[in-house]
């Protein structure tokens, strides 16, 4: 814009707020602050910076010799914000006058300086921005697609030919449409919704974007692996930065985690089999979800650290809206439906799902511990994978099943079984998952009512050699339990006996359930109960004399 001494005249008239801000640096004016206050500016959706008038009404131009040299100020403005700010030099009789215009941060998305700071304004001072006062922008964009979003400045020229032709091979091989390889790129683009009116979205950008433009326009799409083989703090022993369209290097990625891919071994009677530390599908699988789902409007970039027995993905951005740790398994948000359309176009995802289940599947499948979430926070995704079998026996097992079988399991069915190997309680949703296992001999219900659990098998146990295993997790028989509470009655007949001493003797039981076999035991005439509620006591039932055994 070019500014006219009217225009400059009226500013001069108004009250500074948080669009308009005068200083009057007559000599000179800090680069770091001249930063700062446009990030401010920019935060609270664009204004005026005027160096060379003073502050307070009526003001008065006094002149700058801040920034002599605008172009260069201008240039150093894009490298520090990745924000266009246009500078005006005012020729006013009283002197030089310096004007930036700031444009408004975009939806949702707040500007930082190159430090990572994140300014307001707060009265005549600048403060970083509160968490509260962020989280408020990044909802402003929650239910919008970034990845279908347009980039003005970005142009064809911009992109990677070999990454568009990479696209163009997975989506004919997915589709089975050779057409697709007579078209232009930039038909095959607008064809996949990846050019919005002649314009290139960030998707396009994310996916196919070479290093410089991606430096220019979204720095932060980049995904950093890192290998560590041991845990101790300092630099990596190889880092690998990727700032260019994630198409031109999805594959090398891959080639990276698996050029120190272990093996674990496992062996069924005389068959030897080495299952690899870390599975391919579910690794490909959960980089492909990072750069789905991430949020590109955070400064950082996608993290995949990998340890000799387990891997890290950390991607920006905490889970979509609606998803957490609990329903991971059953609810789908795609943050970047525009990135997870293309990647089911490729024929790397399923378009339906975001491939969860299918890593939590092959881990159980593998007898690896499921992917582990729990270090996930607002800001951040943090998937864990370990690579170490936990029970080789259970793998076995798994395997005399046979592949038909497992061929019909659902994640719900390998969630069920991983539960009840690991003795944990059954969640409500798997327990109606649980009639083929219990058709097929794979499992054993226990109990009745409320006081129902599942075990593995009999069949189980018997194939690892653990018969006495299976006795104890199965539980006594009702004779020997209703025994075991009356001894214990009988032990303690001075005091009595609480019904919470009782649930310790059969821990496996309900309180209900042991009431029960209480109750069994006073009808036998065995036990009888002295008090009520928590002063209960349970005591022995004295034996006849032998005066009343006589008179019966």
């Amino acid at each position: 814009m070019s500014v006219t001494l009217e225009q400059l005249q009226s500013w001069m008239n108004e009250k500074e707020d948080e669009h308009l801000e005068f200083k009057e640096a007559k000599e000179r004016f800090g680069f770091d602050n001249l930063v700062e206050y446009c990030v401010a500016l920019a935060n609270e959706g664009g204004g005026t910076l005027i160096l060379g008038v003073t502050d307070k009404i009526p003001r008065q131009v006094v002149g700058t010799k801040a920034f002599d040299t605008v172009e260069r100020t201008k240039v150093g403005l894009v490298q520090r914000l990745r924000l266009r700010i246009e500078v005006d030099e005012v020729p006013h009789p009283e002197g030089r006058i310096l004007v930036f215009s700031v444009p408004s941060r975009p939806t949702g998305m707040p500007i930082q300086d190159d430090r990572g700071a994140y300014w307001m304004r707060s009265g005549e001072n600048l403060v970083p921005m509160t968490p509260d006062q962020l989280k408020r922008i990044f909802n402003e964009a929650e239910g919008q697609d970034f990845s279908a979003e347009i980039c003005p400045k970005a142009t064809m020229e911009d992109l990677l030919p070999e990454a568009v032709q990479r696209f163009r091979e997975l989506w004919v091989r997915k589709s089975g449409k050779a057409q697709l390889n007579h078209v232009t790129d930039h038909q095959l683009l607008s064809d996949a919704e990846l050019l919005d009116k002649e314009q290139l979205t960030y998707g396009a950008l994310i996916l196919f974007g070479r290093r410089e433009a991606l430096g220019r326009f979204l720095p932060q799409a980049e995904v950093i692996f890192e290998y560590r083989p041991r845990e101790a703090s300092g630099p990596a022993e190889q880092r690998v930065e990727f700032r260019q369209g994630f198409l031109s290097f999805n594959e090398e990625i891959w080639q990276l985690v698996n050029q120190r891919n272990g093996v674990e071994h496992f062996q069924d009677g005389f068959f030897m089999a080495d299952i690899p530390t870390f599975n391919e599908a579910v690794i490909r699988e959960a980089i492909l979800n990072a750069v789905c789902h991430r949020d590109y409007r955070l400064p950082e970039s996608v993290f995949i650290r990998q340890f000799p027995r387990r891997l890290e993905v950390v991607s920006p951005g905490g889970f979509p809206p609606t998803i957490n740790q609990e329903n991971i398994l059953y609810r789908q948000y795609p943050r970047n439906r525009r990135i997870a359309e293309i990647f089911g176009k490729c024929g790397l995802v399923e378009r339906s799902g975001q491939g969860v289940n299918l890593m939590f599947e092959q881990c159980i499948r593998e007898g690896k511990p499921k992917p582990d979430f729990s270090q996930s926070d607002e800001s951040q995704v943090w998937a864990l994978f370990r690579g170490e079998i936990e029970d080789p026996r259970f793998l076995q097992f798994l395997a005399r099943i046979g592949p038909k079988p497992l061929e019909n399991f659902t994640t719900g069915h390998f969630l069920l079984l991983d539960s009840i190997r690991k003795e944990e309680a059954v969640p409500e949703k798997l327990k109606e998952l649980t009639y083929p296992l219990l058709e097929q001999g794979v499992i054993e219900k226990v109990g009745r009512g409320r006081g129902v659990r599942y075990i593995l098998s009999r069949k189980f146990y018997l194939f690892i050699d653990e018969k006495g295993v299976y006795t104890r997790r199965r539980g006594l028989d009702r004779p020997t339990n209703k025994a075991l509470l009356l001894k214990h009655i009988q032990d303690n007949r001075e005091e009595g006996t609480p019904l919470r001493d009782l649930l310790q003797v059969l821990p496996s039981f309900s309180r209900a359930q042991v009431q029960t076999l209480l109750r069994e035991l006073k009808s036998e005439g065995l036990v009888n109960s002295q008090g009520r509620t928590k002063g209960g006591r349970w005591h022995p039932s004295p034996r006849p004399t032998t005066e009343d055994a006589k008179d019966s």
